[in-house]
Parts: C-alpha cells; structure tokens; sequence
C-alpha cells in the first residue's frame, strides 16, 4: 500500500475504531443514528427554510438561528457518515482526510461556540434594552458577527491543524474513536505532539470559556431583569425559554471542557465516545426543539408556508 508523503508521514492511513468493543450493539447503533442523523438534516434544513421564506421571521434572532441550523446540519455531516460506515465495516480514512475532518468539525464547532454566545447576547439586548434594540441590533452589526463567528472558528481550528500536520505518524494506524478527534490522533504521533497540544490546551481555554461566561453573563442579566416584571405568565415563559437554552448550552458547553480542557478527567475512552456523542448528535437534535419548535411564529410561518404549497399543489 502506498503511503501518503505529508510532511513526513509514513503512515498511509487510520482506521477509525468507533465502538468496536460492542459490536453487538452495531447493527441497533446503525439504525437509530441513521434515524437521528436524518431527524437533525430534516428538522435544521426546516428551520432554514421557514425562516427565509417568512417576511415575519427575518428578525436578528432568526437570522442567528437560521446560521446555528446550517451550523448543526455541517458539522453532524462531517462526523456521522462515517461513524455509520464504521457500524457495518472497517472505517478507513486517508491521512489527510482525517486532518481536513477534524479541521471542519473543529472549525464548525468553535464557530457554534461564538454563534450561542452572539445569540445569548441578542436575547440579553432585546429583554434587557427593548426600545434601543433595533439600533443596537441593525443588519450590519448582525452580519458582522455572524461572518465573525464563521471566521473566527476556522482562523483557531487552523492553527491546530497546521501544528498537526507536522507531526510524523510512523506506528499504530487504529483510532480509538468514532471520527478524528484531536487526543486520540496526537497520541498515535511519534514526533513530540506537545506544541500542538500545548496550543489546543490554551485556544481551548480562551475560545470555550470566555464565549460560555459571555452566555451566563447575558442570561445573569435577563434572569435579574425578568424578575423585575411583575409574576405571570411572562415571566415563567422567559423562565422556561431561558431555562431550556442554559440545559442545551451547557451540555455542549460541558461536554467539550470536559474534552478538551480537562482530557484527564474522561478516565474510560468508551466514557469519552459517549461524550463526544452529545455534542455531535445529541445536541443538534434538541437544538430545533429548544429553539424554534417550541415558538409559536416558528409554527405560524410553517403552517402557511404549508398552506402555500397545498394551494400550488392543488392548483
């Protein structure tokens, strides 16, 4: 077998290992992620299509959510094909594409990360600063930061893959994981990997908790400005969405400090698939429930949109 000649690799390929420890769970794991996995394109690429189609819904926050949607859709694609391939075969991955996998799915994660802060942020500026909200709020300023979200996430991502692909992979080709992950590549490494993982180490710190204090901050804010309104319905309505985000953020939030931050902490590599899990299938599958599904102008603009479609179909 040939090998492919990157910066001194001399292996040709990884065989990703995914959870080759229950193979007699592998055929039930296929159909239930293959089901999950069409519930996340189906249920994002709905929330895309309302949204641009509905005159009513092209609001900043709306606009965020369509943008957390393409978001989810992208990612989940770059990691659960393959981890179904690896569920009814050996799931080989070429050197280089394992890089440009964990440099998509990296670089699409960060920006998710950013793109919940920039929305927590929009929620805290339209509870907190109703009258001013439009102005703070204009289309340019939410271009912006979305176009920075974007950038941003693969202006960190690719830093760490350019470290990466120094390194020189001449040993074991089996990754204990289900997609490339940056731990269980690095240790396959048999150059020194502790640039790179110094690096990740504090990219991680910065790029993860500051955007998650950034979150607790503007909901700290909403919290203490909701129970300035009288009790009611209102306000065990903003409780109840707040509550919902801050359960969903937290998890993806959690999950990748757990990871990423403090790897030490995750002492079973099954424990670590199963958190991986969460923030690649699991939350973006609750992400348009939590967000969109539970709102009734989401529901509003569905039903005519619809309405719209019997009525072409009919005619």
């Amino acid at each position: 077998m040939e090998t492919v000649s990157l910066k001194n690799q001399t292996v040709a390929e990884f065989v990703l290992l995914g959870f080759y420890d229950i193979p007699e769970l592998h055929f039930l794991f296929f159909i239930v992620f293959t089901v999950v996995y069409a519930l996340i394109v189906i249920g994002n690429m709905l929330i895309i299509v309302v949204v641009i189609s509905s005159q009513r819904l092209h609001t900043p926050m709306y606009f965020f959510l369509a943008n957390l949607s393409l978001l989810e859709i992208l990612y989940t694609s770059t990691v659960v094909p393959k981890m179904l391939e690896g569920f009814l075969q050996e799931a080989a991955i070429s050197v280089i594409g394992c890089l440009l996998q964990f440099f998509i799915f990296g670089s699409l994660a960060t920006a998710e990360c950013f793109l919940l802060a920039v929305m927590a942020y929009d929620r805290y500026l339209a509870i907190c600063y109703p009258l001013r909200y439009p102005l703070l709020m204009g289309p340019r300023w939410c271009l912006g930061l979305v176009v920075t979200a974007w950038l941003s996430g693969f202006m960190v991502d690719g830093l760490i893959v350019v470290l990466m692909a120094q390194l020189r992979f001449c040993g074991p080709n089996h990754i204990d994981h289900f997609y490339c992950d940056f731990m269980p590549l690095v240790v396959l490494a048999c150059s020194d990997p502790r640039v790179a993982q110094v690096t990740t180490f504090a990219l991680s710190v910065v790029f993860l908790t500051v955007p998650f204090g950034l979150i607790l901050t503007s909901y700290a804010r909403i919290v203490v400005a909701v129970l300035r309104v009288p009790a009611g319905a209102g306000r065990r309505k903003a409780f109840s969405t707040c509550s919902s985000h801050l359960a969903v953020v937290s998890t993806f939030y959690g999950m990748l400090m757990v990871l990423y931050i403090t790897p030490s902490a995750v002492h079973s590599q099954l424990l670590s698939k199963v958190f991986a899990l969460l923030y690649t299938v699991v939350t973006p599958i609750f992400n348009p429930v939590i967000y969109t599904l539970r709102n009734k102008e989401v529901h509003q603009a569905l039903q005519r949109l619809l309405q719209i479609k019997q009525v072409e179909t009919s005619g």
